[in-house]
């Protein structure tokens, strides 16, 4: 039960990343939620959790630093895809 918990709020995360970021006005990319919610959720939740002395218990500042990676995922890999088509060019 906790994977699937931690898969839908990565893919929360992530989508919430998107809509912050502004990566493009057709939709949101599930794939790119997915991915981007659950490392930022792993990288950002458990670093954030851990500096404020949280533990691995599910608190504010986890959630703050789950949407917070996100961002800079998405963010990265928006510039990321950016770069590498202007460079095909």
């Amino acid at each position: 039960m906790l994977i699937i918990g931690i898969i839908l709020f990565g893919l929360l995360a992530g989508a919430i990343a998107q809509l912050l970021v502004g990566k493009s006005g057709t939709g949101i990319d599930w794939t790119l939620a997915f991915v981007a919610g659950v490392i930022g959720s792993f990288v950002g939740g458990l670093v954030i959790s851990l500096l404020a002395g949280d533990g691995l218990a599910l608190r504010p500042s986890g959630i703050i630093g789950s949407i917070a990676g996100a961002i800079i995922v998405t963010a990265l890999w928006s510039w990321w895809r950016t770069r590498s088509a202007s460079t095909a060019d």
